[in-house]
């Protein structure tokens, strides 16, 4: 069935959730170019600054799958809008913030419009795109994870020349302001506007669609979310603690020249970090949708692994720590393209959004992680051991997905063969 109109067109509606993860991407991956200049005004330890961080990243992921119910129910039009106008709140009160306290509000209202406007988009790449989930996915969640490279150097150079509050204040109204205009513009598919689900023995999509409490019944949801989690943390401990970890190996400032361009290690790592992160997302998940989404992950998480033991050791080389936390961010960034895909793949199109919203929870689970992680460099001196754990996670993570997860599904998808009733509700399903 052809659109009715140029805005219905589903790839029209793939690029308005890539802008607005666009704007919305700075609230999280921008953060860290703050923490310094919070710290050297006010003079708070750097764990007290970072509460703000956790309260954004659990108030983002953990209120999604109400939100995710919301969009579902009422449509992601008028819900994206209120987002946009939450996520212009949340920066213009850091402007002119001067207590913990209104950092960790601002944070909470942040964390609302983030979460609405990343449920809503991602799940209408999965609607959207039910015989490309991987790939719609993976692009919807690049404008995230790469979208605040485009203002990285801006940001930094506005922090440096006006302040961190004018850049709060600037940033903020335009970025709420991207949001409401997208909002305006985003339709849900309707009965007949997308193509089937693609048939593919590697990735073993359900015939039918699971409601968040059938899918909260099985035990194989809690395995995805523990995966998830694994690899989450040493990736949100990385987009929080970048500068401090820079300037903690004495990097942060030292001159870098690549493509004959001079910037600080810290601005190019940045930089670097944020166009990989988002390349990790499109890419991983069109690999995932031609060998399957547990096999995606074994090699991502594996490799995951090994390149954060090897930023330990060159961490101190300016050079190596821009390439070096590119990759991190590379092989981290793929569970937001992987995880939508598979929960969607597991548990059907139809409550894609909340579905997914309570498996994205394991993001801010996460995150409770992250101050615990400057109190454990404070007690210790090194951030060897965070390394060092993270590491370890994403090989748990590799393992679950290969040897728990691929069977448990196989299994699940075999109870569920005998089962040719169309896209209802019904009948009960297996649990695997």
């Amino acid at each position: 069935m052809a659109p009715s109109s140029p805005i219905r067109n589903r790839w029209f509606q793939l690029i308005l959730g890539i802008v607005a993860m666009i704007a919305i991407a700075n609230l999280q991956y921008g953060w860290t170019l703050f923490v310094n200049p919070i710290k050297d005004q006010f003079h708070w330890s750097t764990a007290a600054i970072q509460v703000s961080f956790t309260t954004f990243v659990v108030v983002e992921t953990w209120l999604v799958p109400v939100e995710g119910y919301i969009i579902d129910r009422f449509g992601p039009t008028k819900i994206t809008m209120v987002g946009g106008v939450l996520v212009g709140i949340s920066w213009v009160m850091f402007s002119f913030a001067t207590s913990l306290w209104t950092f960790y509000i601002g944070s909470a209202i942040g964390g609302i419009g983030a979460g609405i406007v990343y449920g809503c988009t991602v799940g209408q790449a999965l609607k959207w795109f039910p015989d490309r989930r991987g790939l719609a996915a993976g692009l919807t969640a690049a404008g995230f994870g790469a979208g605040s490279a485009i203002t990285i150097v801006p940001i930094a150079q506005m922090v440096l020349n006006a302040g961190y509050q004018r850049t709060f204040l600037v940033f903020g109204i335009v970025q709420g302001i991207v949001v409401v205009l997208v909002g305006l513009m985003l339709r849900a598919p309707l009965p007949g506007e997308v193509p089937a689900a693609a048939k593919s023995t590697a990735l073993k999509q359900t015939l039918r669609d699971f409601r968040p409490g059938e899918m909260l019944k099985t035990p194989l949801f809690y395995v995805m979310y523990l995966a998830m989690m694994c690899v989450a943390i040493g990736g949100v401990m990385a987009t929080a603690q970048l500068a401090p970890i820079a300037r903690d190996y004495i990097v942060d400032e030292v001159p870098v020249t690549l493509l004959l361009i001079m910037l600080p290690a810290l601005q190019w790592a940045l930089v670097f970090d944020r166009v990989l992160n988002g390349l990790a997302r499109p890419a991983f998940g069109w690999l995932s949708d031609r060998i399957g989404r547990e096999n995606t992950m074994f090699i991502a998480f594996g490799g995951q692994a090994l390149i954060i033991l090897l930023f330990i050791k060159v961490a101190a080389n300016p050079y190596w720590f821009v390439i070096m936390s590119g990759l991190v961010f590379f092989t981290y960034g793929e569970i937001f393209s992987l995880f939508p895909s598979l929960n969607a793949d597991t548990y059907g199109r139809k409550f894609a959004t909340t579905n997914y919203g309570f498996l994205y929870t394991a993001k801010g689970t996460a995150a409770l992680l992250v101050p615990f992680a400057n109190i454990i460099k404070d007690a210790t001196g090194s951030w060897v051991p965070i390394f060092q754990t993270a590491a370890a996670l994403n090989v748990c993570a590799a393992l679950i997905a290969m040897f728990v997860i691929k069977p448990m599904r196989a299994r699940k998808a075999d109870a569920e063969s005998g089962f040719t009733g169309g896209p209802g509700i019904s009948p009960a399903p297996s649990t695997p």
